[in-house]
């Protein structure tokens, strides 16, 4: 310790004096919009004014309207746009122009118990507590006043025109209403609301004061009270401490019950949610957030948090569907509660709930395992749906809350016993499918057509065009018997141009005008799986054949100037739109069509002007409103044609 004091020695002694004539009357004022060289000392002060409980200052200062740099015309503008014309009312600038500013005081801190001014004479250093420290902003309320008087004219403009007009006035009825009791949780959202802080903070007067200059007698005189009156250190003990309870109050200590901001009951912050342990904070985030993926809880977490972690408490609130976690139904409504809303049980609302999260799991192995999973849906809907629906309605017929908990069954039981009937219906189905197959074949024998089942046939019409995807299937169940490729290589009696596929395109074109190729596909197949079992109208149809039957059924090919960086597939890029219909509208679509021959994306204007040129007054709004609504989408405020709008 003496080799330390040697290496730095005492230079001076200072005394310390605290000077108490001014405390809680002592504010610093800072001017952060002037530079320090830039002060206001020399300026005018008009007026000032304190609320002193919200430590709210206004200050009213000169401005100089002879300089260079003040616009005389624009100060007379803002003068009149506040005053007005009128010389009732009080003017806010008596002079006619803007010859003051005022500023208003903003809190730099709410806590001023750390800083105080010092004063340092003859050796000793005088501190005196602040009260506050205000920074002194320029105020443009004016703006608002000028605001207030425009619509206050407008009113009386309008108000004006129209007691012109009426002879006397109209007996109204006036419906009276009470208002309910307010309840204390009203009340106290009332009382932190904006709107009420604003009315209180307007309620306390304003005290006027008296400014006096730096260099004013009455300024030296006050700037006295700054230094220590009472010299003798029996009456200054607070300067009187030991080294620890200094560095106490340099350094506080955080506050052991820090006050916590008011906020409704059902929020928390973030702040307050990472003070929780970490499987609170998973706890807490899937019961607000319901359903979750994994990185995104990981992104609300702190950062740095374990994942391992994260994942061990997940599990215990939460289930995997899809790759999202959703929360477990114990979680969202405890045991022995009920539904604010319908009155119905918390362990009712669980089954209900674990009935679709668990059947959702169900849908994901039986589709991914099976084709025929349309079979196991049916099955498993029809044994637990209605009873589900109809425990859940003698709950609520009854409106009563059960005494006694019923007997719970967990999803797994309820996933076990729908996998053993849909086993059970999947064997059926497949017997009766069996059965029938030789029925079909002995029918379309007879009748002289090919015993071939219904097969769309995969043929791609080139590298880039894609194969209708029917998989050789007979109302979308696959047919073992269908062969895997045509051995005439599609120049067999398949390939005709039936009536039905013929009657299918003209139809589907008149209730779309305007289809692409994979659109029609796509119309096809679900068309194809809506018909009987064992229908083989069809016969064998490829891709060549759909587009030769549009090609014949009055349509024509639109062939749009797709971008270069569209994404678009070979068979979007084939576009269709019904050429001649009957009726005298086919004009209309023909014009719209060239239009798009030449034209990506064209707007409203464009199809407007040119069906002008081409069809003069038959064009109408009505017309042009059709034609867009039949043929085209909009977006972005340009009009495509139906299938090319990017998705």
């Amino acid at each position: 310790m003496a080799s330390g004091d040697d290496d730095d020695p005492i230079i001076q002694e200072i005394d310390v004096y605290l000077a108490r004539s001014l405390v809680e009357k002592l504010y610093l004022f800072q001017y952060p919009v002037r530079p320090a060289s830039m002060s206001y000392d020399n300026a005018a002060h008009l007026a000032a004014r304190i609320k002193p409980k919200q430590q709210k200052v206004e200050l009213e200062v000169a401005m100089d309207t002879m300089s260079p740099n003040y616009c005389r015309s624009k100060g007379e503008q803002i003068a009149l746009n506040v005053d007005g014309t009128s010389s009732e009312d009080p003017s806010v600038y008596s002079m006619k122009m803007m010859d003051k500013q005022t500023f208003s005081s903003i809190q730099a801190t709410t806590n001023t118990s750390r800083f105080a001014a010092a004063v340092f004479h003859k050796g000793e250093l005088h501190l005196t507590p602040l009260q506050g420290i205000l920074q002194m902003r320029p105020s443009f309320s004016y703006l608002d006043k000028a605001d207030t008087k425009h619509r206050e004219r407008e009113a009386a403009n309008e108000a004006g025109d129209s007691s012109q007009d009426e002879a006397e006035e109209d007996v109204k009825q006036i419906t009276v209403r009470f208002s309910r009791p307010e309840s204390e949780q009203a009340r106290q959202r009332r009382i932190q609301s904006y709107e009420f802080l604003q009315k209180k903070q307007a309620e306390e007067p304003w005290v006027h004061l008296h400014y006096h200059g730096i260099k004013d007698g009455r300024s030296e005189h006050e700037r006295q009270y700054l230094y220590c009156q009472a010299m003798d250190a029996t009456e200054n003990t607070e300067l009187v401490k030991t080294p620890r309870l200094v560095s106490a109050g340099i350094y506080p200590r955080a506050l052991e019950h820090p006050i916590k901001p008011m906020g409704p009951s059902n929020v928390l912050s973030m702040a307050q949610l990472r003070t929780l342990p970490l499987g609170e904070q998973v706890r807490t985030l899937m019961k607000n957030v319901k359903v979750m993926p994994f990185a995104n809880l990981m992104g609300l977490l702190a950062s740095g948090t374990d994942s391992i972690a994260v994942l061990r408490c997940i599990q215990q609130v939460a289930l995997l569907v899809q790759g999202n976690w959703v929360v477990k139904s114990d979680v969202l409504y405890p045991k022995n509660t009920c539904s604010s809303h319908s009155g119905v049980p918390a362990e009712v609302l669980c089954r209900g709930r674990d009935f679709v999260v668990n059947f959702k799991m169900f849908l994901e192995e039986v589709s991914s395992a099976q084709q025929g999973c349309i079979y196991l849906i049916k099955n498993a809907v029809k044994i637990f749906f209605p009873k589900l629906l109809n425990s859940v309605r003698s709950v609520c017929s009854r409106r009563v809350v059960f005494a006694a908990a019923p007997a719970h069954v967990s999803g797994d039981q309820r996933l076990k016993a729908a996998r053993e009937s849909a086993r059970e219906s999947h064997a059926l189905m497949q017997r009766e499918l069996d059965a029938r197959r030789p029925k079909v074949s002995t029918n379309t024998g007879s009748s002289g057509e090919s015993s071939t089942p219904v097969q769309v046939k995969q043929e791609p019409i080139s590298d880039s065009e894609e194969p209708m995807d029917t998989n050789g299937s007979i109302n979308g169940y696959p047919d073992p018997t269908s062969p895997l490729s045509d051995p005439h290589n599609g120049h067999g009696h398949g390939h005709a141009f039936t009536p039905e596929l013929q009657e299918f395109v003209r139809s589907t074109f008149r209730k779309h005008y305007v289809l692409c190729l994979s659109e029609v596909k796509r119309l096809f197949n679900l068309h194809l799986a809506s018909l009987p079992t064992g229908h083989s109208v069809y016969g064998h149809v490829t891709d060549r054949m759909l587009q030769d039957t549009i090609l014949q059924s009055q349509c024509k090919q639109i062939l749009v100037p797709f971008p270069p960086q569209s994404n678009a597939t070979a068979d979007e890029q084939k576009v269709f739109g019904l050429w001649e219909s009957g009726e005298t509208f086919d004009k209309h679509r023909q014009v719209l069509y060239e239009i798009f021959m030449k034209n990506y994306r064209v707007r409203r204007s464009v199809i407007q002007t040119r069906l002008t040129q081409e069809l003069s007054d038959a064009a109408t709004k009505t017309d042009v409103d059709r034609l867009l609504k039949e043929c085209c989408t909009s977006l972005g405020g340009m009009w495509y044609l139906k299938g090319t709008v990017p998705s």
